[in-house]
Formats: C-alpha cells, structure tokens, sequence
C-alpha cells in the first residue's frame, strides 16, 4: 500500500503533462487567432493572392 501511495504521490508532482497542455493551450490561440486574421482580413489576403498568382503566370486569353 505504500508504494502505492508513493506512486500516486509521484504522479501528483509530475508536471511534465501540464507542460503538454500549456503547448496545446498555446497552439490552439495561435490557430484561432489566424482563423480569425483570415476572416477579417479575408477578402484581402484573396485579392493580394490573386494578383500575385496573375503575376507570376499571366493568366490565359
């Protein structure tokens, strides 16, 4: 039963899956913060694309 108890004690004080989620916690803010660039600034981003595509391979008459 005591090392059971050590173990389980053990487990408590790790903190390497906090580590884990404090990664996924900041991943994610990082995607919804560019999904949200993106629809503001949809219209745009498509519109620079666009002229940049137009650019480098003239579109065909």
């Amino acid at each position: 039963m005591k090392n059971f108890k050590e173990k389980v004690v053990a487990f408590l004080r790790d903190e390497e899956g906090l580590e884990l989620s404090e990664y996924a916690v900041a991943g994610s803010l990082i995607v919804l913060g560019t999904v949200a660039a993106f629809q503001l600034l949809g219209g745009n981003i498509a519109t620079v694309i666009d002229s940049i595509a137009d650019i480098i391979v003239p579109p065909a008459a």
